[in-house]
């Protein structure tokens, strides 16, 4: 069995920040502050500002209270209405699916550790390394694509047509991006940073070539032979 801890550390440190990067991913999912919506006029939104996640629309209130809440009105967006912008849609879609392709990417990183830790075959070491870091890859991708796409609506100061019942404005006097697209970034980073450093692992040449030596036919068929007939002794001499 090879001692091939060594050549993993830098993956052990991606695994981490793959983890750290599925987290926060999980955490913009939830949060309602992808858009912060400004608006001037405070008669229903009281503090004059409204915030606009994938989920749900969320404002402060006086005068129109959600209940369970104190002093905030909050409506959910669903999929399939009228009036869900593509961005918000994709948001809801490919978020979770980046989520659970990014579970699979941290779980197949345990594989890949563990498999070096009890020096397994190379070939599966290589294989589970590289799979780990395609999942994290494509988790980022999925993630970075309602990202950007909210992003850019934010910057291109794009508006979303509410039903009445939402008591959102027809277009919010400006708007910025929120934290939940900054968290969401950055735990997009970290995924492919962690998925690239997954899929440079490389083994050593002298662990590669002991493989490649154990698998040749000769190297089994001469020890069978060894092991059955034993080692000739020069020395010794038949009494008979």
């Amino acid at each position: 069995m090879a001692y091939l801890t060594h050549t993993a550390h830098a993956q052990l440190c991606a695994l981490w920040l793959s983890c750290i990067g599925w987290t926060l991913t999980a955490v913009a999912l939830g949060l309602i502050q992808w858009r912060v919506w400004l608006v001037f006029d405070t008669e229903v939104i009281s503090s004059g500002v409204a915030w606009v996640g994938i989920w749900r629309t969320c404002f402060n209130s006086h005068t129109v209270v959600t209940p369970g809440f104190r002093v905030m009105h909050c409506e959910y967006i669903g999929l399939t209405e009228a009036f869900t912008p593509p961005e918000i849609a994709a948001g809801q879609v490919l978020m979770l699916l980046s989520l659970l392709v990014g579970l699979c990417g941290n779980a197949g990183g345990v594989y890949a550790l563990r498999n070096v830790t009890f020096g397994m075959k190379n070939s599966q070491i290589r294989l589970a390394f590289l799979t780990s870091g395609m999942l994290c890859l494509l988790a980022a991708a999925m993630s970075l694509v309602p990202l950007v796409w909210n992003l850019n609506s934010v910057v291109t100061n794009q508006t979303i047509k509410f039903p009445p019942e939402f008591k959102m404005p027809r277009a919010p006097d400006a708007q910025h991006v929120g934290s939940g697209i900054a968290v969401g970034m950055i735990g997009a980073i970290l995924m492919i940073v962690s998925g690239i450093t997954f899929c440079m692992h490389r083994l050593p040449a002298r662990s590669l070539r002991e493989e490649v030596h154990l698998d040749s036919p000769g190297t089994s068929n001469q020890g069978a032979s060894t092991s059955s007939r034993g080692i000739e002794n020069l020395a010794f001499e038949s009494h008979l």
